[in-house]
């Protein structure tokens, strides 16, 4: 069976571009990603889970946009720790410290290859719909040069980010409420979660992006 080329795969990725941190899609609206902690609930007393319960909903009906909470798992690669801990052992100072330290490499190894050790990370995705306005859609009726045009569509893109960034900020500080701490991804950041999420089969690979 022939393999799919790759440009006929990406027509079903609807993302265009990441530009300044905000995802931009094919059909023109944009993304912003906040990468969320977690919390413990069970552990949990129950007035402190009461709450992180009425936080939330106060949080949500302060929005009257639609978010996406995502939960990414993903394998933990336990290869670069180990390397550490093998550096660390001829540095060792008595032969006991050294024994230990080696017994420890080898459970972890052993740990690890009989059990998947995973990871979770929580984001949330905040969308935004630029509006056409009234001149913009009037637009055709007169002839612009390629350098106008160039200056109207960063000027369109600053003003779509700010509105962006005004909800991203509204949504971190809702989260707050709940104990949730939420900061907003950058550009490379986005670009690694979008590739890994798209290649699955490739998470201890380096990304390779295109020039």
């Amino acid at each position: 069976m022939a393999a799919t080329p790759a440009g006929a795969t990406q027509q079903f990725v609807p993302v265009k571009e990441v530009r300044n941190g905000v995802i931009i899609l094919k059909d023109g609206g944009y993304r912003g990603i906040l990468l969320c902690s977690s919390i413990n609930f069970g552990l949990k007393s129950a007035d402190e889970q009461h709450a992180i319960i009425i936080g939330f909903q106060n949080f949500l009906n302060t929005i009257d946009f639609s978010i996406q909470i995502v939960i990414n798992s993903r394998k933990m690669d336990l290869r670069p720790y180990l390397a550490l801990l093998d550096e660390k052992a001829p540095e060792q100072k008595s032969e006991l410290m050294r024994i230990q330290l080696r017994e420890y490499i080898g459970f972890i190894r052993s740990f690890a290859d009989q059990a998947n050790i995973m990871t979770k990370s929580f984001y949330i995705v905040v969308p935004y719909s630029p509006h056409t306005s009234a001149a913009s859609a009037t637009s055709f009726l007169r002839r612009e040069n390629a350098a106008a045009k160039s200056a109207s569509a960063e000027t369109s893109f600053e003003e779509d980010r700010a509105q962006l960034e005004q909800r991203l900020s509204l949504v971190v500080g809702g989260l707050a409420g709940t104990g949730v701490r939420a900061v907003p991804l950058g550009t490379e950041e986005i670009i690694e979660l979008l590739y890994r999420s798209f290649n699955p089969g490739e998470l201890e690979n380096p990304i390779r992006l295109d020039s």
